[in-house]
């Protein structure tokens, strides 16, 4: 069984059918990617499953267990935590305060929060430096390292990516990836990331979805899609 299952899932904006019958798994310890032009129903998909859209068809089975219904926060609690679209971090707490703050379903101590706040300040430093500073006056490096430090402080199974690079100059972008390639690796998180940059969301996946107007028209291995002609015209620049 993997670790999460979409079957047949659609998704209407009132009367627009913007998901249509798409289907995808993703194994535990995998990197999967979303990719596709503006509007193809990457970032709705990825809401879907978070639990702020409601689909209105078809399943997402999380650990054999149907999670289509749940509410947002319950799915968090389960083990799927979302960086969204923009950061969205709270810009009038500091630092510091928006990770204590991605840690609000865990019950555990405040020391044990305080530890693993001190985890995330390894991972990411400029976070230590500016932990008294407000997050609104970070750069946008350093608020796509908070957003998905707040994430990891929800100790998720699977994390879920929407656009980690946007706004990113180049090497920032690079960092960020490093960041998503170690968090998979040393820290044993699933990731579904839905990128811009087809090129880098393809060279660090293990496999990928290519969506269309709502639909899934090409899945396979990452390295396969970043190889394929059709998929290098769309969506690659080549």
């Amino acid at each position: 069984m993997s670790l999460l299952e979409i079957k047949d899932l659609n998704v209407y904006y009132g009367n627009i059918h913007a998901i249509k019958d798409i289907s995808l798994i993703v194994e535990k310890g995998e990197i999967v990617s979303l990719i596709g032009a503006n509007g193809a129903g990457k970032t709705t998909t990825l809401q879907t499953i978070s639990g702020i859209i409601r689909a209105k068809s078809g399943q997402i089975i999380y650990h054999d267990k149907d999670i289509t219904k749940m509410k947002a926060h319950i799915i968090l609690k389960e083990g799927i935590a979302q960086v969204p679209e923009g950061r969205r971090i709270f810009s009038h707490l500091t630092v510091y305060d928006n990770l204590m703050l991605g840690s609000y379903s865990i019950k555990d101590s405040m020391e044990s929060k305080k530890r693993e706040i001190a985890q995330i300040y390894e991972r990411f430093p400029r976070l230590e430096e500016r932990q008294k500073q407000l997050a609104g006056t970070l750069s946008g490096g350093e608020q796509q390292m908070l957003a998905i430090g707040r994430a990891i402080m929800s100790r998720p199974e699977i994390l879920i990516l929407d656009e980690p690079s946007m706004g990113l100059a180049p090497l920032l972008v690079k960092e960020i990836f490093e960041i998503i390639k170690d968090l998979n690796k040393n820290n044993n998180t699933t990731i579904l990331l839905v990128e811009q940059n087809a090129k880098m969301a393809l060279s660090i996946a293990d496999r990928a979805y290519v969506l269309e107007t709502g639909k899934i028209i090409k899945e396979g291995n990452a390295k396969d899609l970043l190889n394929d002609d059709i998929v290098r015209k769309a969506y690659l620049g080549a």
